[in-house]
């Protein structure tokens, strides 16, 4: 008896298509949550200086204006809320120097008017370091 061995196997090959599908998923996911931003950064050599730290505040002056309107230079009341009075009372705490800051603190409900004139006084007397402050509001003012 001859016994003929079959040769009619099935070639072992690779199937490549799951494997590229996967790569390329790879590869979008990658290129999807990498992010290309380049973060530039400014090197700046800041001055040097050689001289002492004032422990003096600078000179300033400040305009309080109350609710209705009244005007007191540096915590002393005026008489009245006229340009002119405002201007001697600013003339005499800057002693002529008009290069001193000048704050001015108004309350929220004051008219604008009175805001107007405490301006137009430190524009007609020559002051141009001129500031108002505000505050931040809280709960408890509404």
């Amino acid at each position: 008896m001859n016994f003929r061995r079959q040769r009619n196997q099935e070639e072992v090959s690779i199937n490549l298509t799951p494997l590229i599908d996967v790569v390329f998923l790879l590869l979008i996911f990658f290129m999807v949550s990498t992010t290309f931003t380049k973060e530039t950064h400014l090197a700046i050599d800041l001055p040097e200086s050689s001289g002492e730290v004032l422990q003096q505040q600078p000179k300033q002056i400040e305009i309080t204006i109350s609710k209705s309107g009244d005007f007191a230079v540096d915590g002393q009341g005026l008489v009245n809320g006229q340009l002119d009075t405002l201007k001697r009372a600013l003339g005499k705490v800057s002693q002529g120097d008009s290069k001193v800051p000048l704050i001015i603190t108004a309350d929220a409900k004051t008219p604008y008017q009175a805001v107007v004139t405490a301006m137009d006084a430190a524009g007609q007397l020559g002051f141009i370091n001129l500031s108002m402050t505000t505050r931040k509001d809280t709960e408890s003012d509404q």
